[in-house]
């Protein structure tokens, strides 16, 4: 990062769970593909954003490829990027086993990718945002609405806790108990960390960070403390 000034974010060092161990990649991987129907969150992003096969797609935090690979079939390219090596190297491996020509991976983030082709048809970020502060949210969303087409579709799906909460030690408690019950400790216990050391941050907050980078919050499906947020690029109004 010997281009950016000494004051810049370092969004390459380790925050939350450390995905720098292959093996603990292929846990993940394992792990999730049991806990999420893929299939189904792809059909619903598919409709949700109107995918074409013409469409160039930008995915942010694209982990261990997997809505990549099920992108690619229905667009014309899908660029993946990640912070994290090792989950590329492995989305690597499952892209040349399924031989697909249409997916290209970068080792960057949301501060640090440029693209130096088109404007992209449609960004996805998925439970990757929360890595950054506040601040640098912003930033991010600034640059994110800046490669898109005008009209572009931009979809935000990450951790946002709700601002209405009058006992956020009984919220949290729960959150962790049911995971226990329902996904085992491994979860809960990565759950705990997120908690604790990464930047998920409110509701309110994450609007109005959408709002003042540009972008027109067309849906927003709250599941739990999972927020699905569907946005369009509009006009840059500048907010006093």
């Amino acid at each position: 990062m010997s281009q950016y000034s000494q004051w810049y974010y370092d969004e390459f060092k380790q925050i939350g769970v450390d995905y720098t161990d292959i093996e603990e990649v292929q846990a993940y991987d394992l792990r999730m593909q049991k806990l999420r129907d893929a299939e189904n969150e792809f059909n619903m992003l598919r409709e949700l954003l109107k995918i074409k096969d013409t469409d160039l797609i930008l995915e942010i935090g694209t982990g261990t490829g997997e809505l990549a690979l099920k992108l690619s079939a229905h667009c014309r390219k899908v660029v993946a990027i990640d912070i994290s090596k090792k989950m590329l190297d492995f989305a690597k491996l499952k892209v040349e086993s399924q031989k697909k020509a249409n997916i290209q991976f970068y080792n960057a983030g949301f501060l640090t990718f440029e693209n130096y082709d088109e404007p992209f048809d449609v960004i996805v970020t998925q439970l990757a945002l929360h890595h950054l502060p506040d601040y640098w949210k912003m930033m991010a969303l600034k640059r994110i609405y800046g490669m898109l087409k005008k009209d572009g579709k931009f979809y935000l799906r990450d951790v946002v806790f709700p601002s209405l909460i009058q006992d956020y030690d009984s919220y949290f408690n729960k959150i962790i108990t049911d995971l226990k019950k329902s996904a085992g400790d491994k979860l809960a216990e990565e759950t705990e960390t997120h908690i604790r050391d990464e930047f998920s941050t409110l509701d309110w907050i994450m609007e109005g960070l959408l709002k003042n980078a540009g972008f027109c919050i067309e849906a927003v499906k709250f599941d739990g403390f999972m927020a699905g947020y569907l946005c369009k690029k509009g006009n840059v109004v500048n907010l006093l």
